[in-house]
This record gives structure tokens, sequence and C-alpha cells, in this order.
């Protein structure tokens, strides 16, 4: 049995490969990852052409740093994640506090609400992206598909006690989106808090 802190064998070759320079392992670590980062980019910058380039930072940070990704402290999802959110959240905030500079409407506590929000917003996206397909069906008919528990559990084919359960562990999941702490950040660099 694999030791509790070791990470996936997945992380640890990848690392290993774009430690080496390999080409091919940068565009297979894009093709798994590039989602995850454009979408928490664009859930924290609200603008396309913002996430576009913090997915661009993202993976060049990646590319000529691929030892800053420690094993010890999680998967590297969780790693991609947190560094994918602390740029943009920088650049939320040079971008707001030029606009404040340049006599821009809003104040200091504005832009700090705006950031939590967006923060909680991003954390929210990346837990359910994160949760496991069962549960994830399950929330996704109850919110899109406005079902309760029994005709989500006809749906999934699931008892109702099972759609009940996979139902609230994905809302107690989803609750922790707020549970930001200061930061304001997705799961912490090592799983969640």
């Amino acid at each position: 049995m694999a030791k509790k802190d070791a990470p996936p064998r997945w992380d640890r070759k990848m690392q290993q490969r774009l430690a080496r320079g390999e080409a091919a392992a940068l565009g297979e670590f894009y093709d798994r990852f590039a989602s995850l980062v454009h979408g928490l980019a664009h859930r924290v910058l609200g603008d396309e052409q913002a996430a576009d380039g913090i997915t661009r930072e993202v993976f060049a940070h990646i590319w000529e740093n691929p030892d800053a990704y420690d094993p010890k402290q999680g998967p590297m999802r969780s790693w991609v994640a947190t560094l994918t959110h602390s740029l943009a959240v920088q650049r939320l905030r040079a971008t707001e506090t030029a606009a404040l500079a340049r006599g821009g409407r809003g104040t200091t506590e504005e832009l700090e609400r705006k950031v939590r929000s967006a923060s909680v917003a991003a954390r929210a996206d990346y837990i359910v992206t994160s949760m496991p397909a069962p549960l994830r069906a399950a929330l996704e008919l109850a919110y899109f598909e406005r079902r309760d528990y029994r005709q989500a559990a006809a749906d999934l084919g699931v008892t109702e006690d099972e759609a009940r359960r996979r139902l609230r562990l994905g809302l107690q999941l989803l609750s922790t989106a707020h549970d930001t702490g200061t930061t304001g950040a997705p799961p912490e660099y090592g799983g969640a808090r």
C-alpha cells in the first residue's frame, strides 16, 4: 500500500516530465487542467480576455517552475487551482485599484467585497467540478432541473435514501465555499480546510 502522503503517480510523473522540459508533457498537462484554470480565472475576473491571460500566465509559470509543486502539500490539481486563484485575485486587485486611482467609482472596501465574492464563486466552482460524479449528478438534477430527492432517485436509478444522502453530502461540500477565511482561496493547497 502506498504511503498516505505520497502524491498520486500521475502527479509525480508529470512533475518529472515537466522538469525535464518535455513539451509533450506540457500539452498533456494543459489538456488536463486548462478548463479548470480558465474557469476559475473567469469566475474571479468576469472577463474572457483576462481569463485567457491568466491561463497563459499559469501554464507559463508551471513550465518555467515545475519544481514549485510540492507533492507533500497535496495533489497537483489543488496546486494549479491555488496558483490560478492567486494570480486572478492579484489581477483583479490591480485592475480595480488602477480604476480607483483613475477616479473610478468605488472604495477599497467595495474592492475587497468584490474579491471575496469572486473567491467564493470560484471556490464553489472548484468544489463542484472536483466532487465525485454521483454527488455532482444529484446536485445538477436538483439545481438545474429542479428535481426533488424522489425524482432524482428515479432519474439516477438509486434508492430515495441514497439520493438524499448524495444531495446532503453534495450540499455540505458546497457549503464550504463560504468557509474561505481571510484569503478566499479555493481549497487550500494540500486539501480542504
